[in-house]
């Protein structure tokens, strides 16, 4: 609050020149009207822009709830230092000239951050343009674009790690009609970072949209937790995370590790949290207007009204691609619209043809006709360049606003050119306006999918700082030893016996029945079938005692030095679906639960989805709805489905046991666990244990 509400503004290194750094805070609040007080700091002049200044922030003689930064880098640790002594509230460094010039900068800057940390301050920066809260026309910024163009408060809030981008933003929304209600640009967050902004936008009444520009981040809990707090006051953050790659995840030794690159991770912690992750500038205004105008959508339902078959290709194209379904409207609705114009396909979408160009009551009266249809939760209608002309405009007006009045509930979206008042005049009412149908169309579909996210519960139960039963076993756990423990956590496995010889594995096998599987057992192998340590569906004694020789001759020329405690030997489960399940250690957000199919295909297809450990049961089966290949557990082909409810069962214990232990693994992997029309199991472990 102090940062964001502040009534008594400091500015050190206060300039009279407003196109100076340290100037353009003080000029900017002068020109908005700041209703606060005003102190610059500056020792050589007695006003600044017109203001009473003072030599120094002990000459103010009472404490102020922001202190403005604006010196070199050097003078900064005295500075701040003066500010803590005058029990200053909240502080806001522009100084460059810290981490991101190197070692010496970094410990400058923790210097600096742990001193304010101390006296209970909060620090925005260094290496910021600051921040700003249009509603009390507090502007404790150098930002740029403030000195083209200011617009008038709105209520959505922008955090942005970057200051450039940041006021990019800011300008490329107030072009489009969005308006802000705060503005935050992080720095170097030796403070203050982007989730404790989001976290705070969450809480503010008159903020109602979030757009965030992210690059990195170094506490993974605060920013799920601040995510977290915006959905349940259902308010949309609309995130840019940049930097897709694979390189912040490092890949341990298993599968799991590789596929969970940082950018895997953050799509899952986005995706859990609600959070809408954005693709470019454009996509993140765009959708930031649609959450300040318009209603969220009830469902992922659209109708589509045009004068052009090619818009409605174009609209049903894109639909498909993001998710939306386009019911068709009743027989009795579509003959209706026949009716008004004989040519007209009313199925959906509705094409009313160039017929009602000439008279555009007819286009209004199917418009109606689809609007009165319950089943659609958006409506989109193309107008080509209608809105050129006031005339031709004029025309559909007052209809159109009746409807929308009549149905307050629905999201409406037109496409078309259109003079600016006649856009102003439409958002006003409550209908979206884009050029592009296609961007329209992806627009109401991420839309529908942040309003669905509203509506799922709580993850009750998960909690995040589960604490372990105990502590792992000592030293590197071979696969016997692995399954031991999962399965004491309520994985279910396949029955095993360890032997140490031929015989005890032909043993083995007589007793548990052909055909069987048998494995060598070695902390030091963790993929066993790349070096020969595999043999499967033996069917005899005989082949069990030659795919012993066969195994242990192969594991030896490749692995000279591992140890080998034996083999194990199981039963051969068959008539199910390979699927894998592991967990890594993501040194952000920490241990990442995934899910897919599996097999020795995995890392090629990389069907898997992940989600932060530990989840729900609920969240588990959405694991499994979300890759790709659903349909083969859900039954292709005639094959009977599995059983989703054990697998998902599994999913959480594993979930429960990388939560438990996050500190001591790197990853698990279960590659595979059998899916089967009744229950599951799992045939193969590896667990890595964490070097930390």
């Amino acid at each position: 609050d102090p940062l964001f509400h502040p009534r008594s503004i400091a500015v050190v290194g206060a300039s009279s020149d407003p196109r100076k750094i340290g100037g353009r805070p003080i000029a900017y609040m002068l020109r908005s009207g700041f209703s606060g007080e005003l102190l610059p700091i500056n020792a050589g002049q007695p006003e600044v822009q017109g203001v009473r200044a003072y030599p120094s922030l002990q000459a103010v003689g009472r404490p102020v709830d922001l202190v403005i930064v604006a010196v070199g880098g050097a003078q900064v640790p005295a500075v701040v230092d003066e500010a803590i002594a005058q029990q200053a509230r909240s502080i806001v460094v522009f100084s460059s000239g810290f981490a991101e010039m190197g070692e010496e900068g970094r410990q400058a800057q923790d210097r600096l951050a742990e001193r304010c940390a101390a006296a209970g301050i909060r620090l925005l920066g260094p290496n910021c343009i600051g921040v700003f809260n249009a509603h009390q026309s507090m502007y404790a910024t150098f930002m740029s674009a403030l000195e083209h163009e200011q617009f008038e408060p709105g209520h959505v809030g922008i955090v942005s790690q970057s200051g450039a981008i940041g006021s990019y933003l800011y300008g490329l929304a107030g072009d489009r009609g969005v308006r802000i209600s705060h503005f935050v640009a992080t720095g170097n967050e030796a403070g203050l970072d982007v989730a404790d902004c989001i976290d705070w936008m969450a809480r503010d009444e008159q903020t109602r949209v979030v757009m965030a520009y992210l690059e990195g981040c170094r506490d993974g809990e605060r920013l799920y937790r601040a995510l977290e707090q915006a959905r349940l006051r259902r308010k949309p953050v609309i995130l840019m995370k940049v930097g897709r790659t694979e390189q912040g995840a490092a890949a341990a030794a298993s599968h799991t590790g590789s596929l969970a690159g940082s950018d895997v991770v953050y799509d899952a912690i986005l995706r859990e949290t609600n959070a809408w992750r954005a693709n470019s500038m454009e996509e993140m205004v765009d959708l930031a207007y649609a959450c300040s105008i318009g209603p969220m959508p009830r469902g992922n339902r659209l109708g589509v009204v045009t004068p052009s078959g090619g818009v409605g290709v174009i609209a049903t194209d894109e639909a498909a691609r993001t998710g939306l379904v386009l019911p068709e409207l009743p027989q009795a609705t579509q003959a209706a619209i026949r009716e008004i114009v004989p040519f007209a396909s009313g199925v959906n979408p509705v094409d009313t043809t160039a017929h009602t160009m000439g008279d555009r009551s007819l286009y209004t009266r199917i418009l109606e006709l689809v609007f009165k249809h319950p089943e659609f939760d958006s409506l989109l209608s193309f107008n080509a360049s209608m809105g050129r002309s006031e005339a031709e405009f004029a025309k559909i007006r007052e209809a159109l606003y009746a409807l929308r009045r009549a149905y307050p509930e629905r999201l409406v979206a037109m496409s078309m050119r259109a003079q600016p008042q006649i856009v102003a005049e439409i958002e006003r009412e409550g209908i979206l306006m884009f050029p592009d149908p296609a961007r329209a169309t992806a627009t109401i579909a991420a839309l529908a999918r942040i309003a669905a996210g509203f509506e799922r519960a709580p993850a009750a139960g998960q909690a995040r700082d589960a604490q372990p039963e105990g502590p792992l076993p000592p030293g590197t756990l071979d696969e016997a030893a692995a399954r031991t423990l999962l399965q004491r956590h309520g994985i279910p496995f396949a029955p095993l016996q360890l032997a140490t010889t031929a015989h005890e594995a032909s043993a083995a096998a007589d007793a548990m029945g052909y055909p069987v599987v048998m494995k060598v057992v070695s902390a030091d192998i963790a993929h066993k079938s790349d070096v020969g340590g595999v043999a499967l569906n033996l069917g005899n004694a005989e082949a069990v005692r030659a795919a012993w020789a066969t195994m242990m001759e192969s594991v030896g020329k490749a692995c000279p030095r591992a140890r080998i405690a034996g083999a194990m030997v199981s039963p051969m489960i068959t008539g199910g679906v390979e699927t894998v399940m592991g967990v890594t250690r993501d040194p952000v957000f920490g241990p990442m639960l995934m899910f897919g199919l599996g097999g020795v295909f995995v890392e090629v297809f990389k069907d898997v989805t992940f989600r932060r450990a530990p989840v729900s049961l609920a969240t588990a089966h959405e694991m499994i709805r979300d890759i790709q290949g659903l349909p083969l557990l859900q039954g292709a082909r005639g094959k009977p489905p599995v059983d989703l409810e054990a697998l998902a069962h599994a999913l959480v214990a594993l979930s429960h046991f990388a939560a438990a232990h996050a500190h001591e693994i790197d990853s698990v992997e279960i590659n595979p666990f059998i899916a089967l029309p009744q229950g599951g199991c799992a045939v193969d472990a590896l667990i890595v244990k964490s070097s930390r």
